[in-house]
């Protein structure tokens, strides 16, 4: 694959994990890139820690929750680098593993508001911004997770938030035909990131039991992702699924 030299990323959640994984590969796949989180410390960090600097890399402290931090987001993003061709729409949150009932509003709307409005709010922004440049279009990148096809226990604002992001996926890849916008998704599962070390220590099943699952590289996932951004734009990967091959999901469990 070619190099992307002058394109533009921004990825969301970018301080740990899959969003510092994919911030890493994009940026060594010749794009300068927009790290964004709550915490702009994690994020300066994060850009230290993939070899970025001040010319290639971009930090901004932003809730995606927010709709004005999010304008505000996107208003630097321009002024530093004029554009956006790929948005990766990864920044989500999960609630405590408790019976549904027992849920709060607040712990509820937490999720919706991260994961789902977040993720409507920056693609609307990029692609104000896609349909506005010269040249035209870009693509975003939603992160949809395992959870898109399948929950685990006790998971209903997660798992919820996350077949939505299927249809808004879905959606975007149709209305953003006319201006060159392409949108996948991508489905992980199991990266070794801090959100799954209670993988690692074992986790409750569907039948209950508690059991350890296996794990893959988080930078797999994000070389899967320069993978989707690299493509030129009269290709898309609608869906695509990585995951830990030997974790249960496929089968009975």
């Amino acid at each position: 694959m070619t190099q992307s030299n002058n394109k533009v990323a921004l990825v969301t959640g970018a301080g740990a994990g899959i969003g510092r994984a994919a911030a890493k590969a994009l940026l060594q796949g010749g794009y300068q890139v927009v790290l964004t989180g709550r915490n702009l410390e994690k994020l300066q960090k994060a850009i230290s820690d993939i070899g970025g600097n001040e010319n290639n890399c971009l930090a901004v402290a932003c809730d995606v929750g927010n709709p004005e931090q999010v304008k505000n987001l996107f208003a630097a993003t321009k002024a530093k680098f004029g554009r956006i061709d790929v948005l990766f729409n990864n920044a989500g949150l999960g609630a405590p593993a408790i019976p549904m009932e027992d849920l709060t509003y607040e712990q509820w709307m937490n999720v919706v508001n991260t994961n789902l409005c977040g993720a409507f709010l920056c693609s609307q922004e990029a692609i104000r911004m896609m349909k506005a440049q010269s040249p035209q279009g870009g693509r975003i990148i939603n992160n949809g997770s395992i959870s898109a096809h399948a929950p685990r226990p006790m998971s209903a604002p997660y798992t919820a938030t996350k077949h939505a992001i299927s249809g808004l996926t879905k959606t975007i890849a149709l209305d953003g035909r006319p201006f060159n916008i392409a949108c996948g998704q991508i489905d992980i599962g199991n990266a070794a990131t801090e959100m799954t070390e209670r993988m690692a220590a074992g986790i409750i099943q569907a039948d209950q039991s508690i059991k350890v699952e296996p794990r893959m590289d988080v930078d797999h996932v994000g070389q899967a992702v320069l993978h989707m951004a690299q493509l030129p734009l009269e290709s898309n990967i609608l869906n695509m699924t990585i995951m830990a091959t030997k974790m249960p999901f496929v089968g009975r469990g």
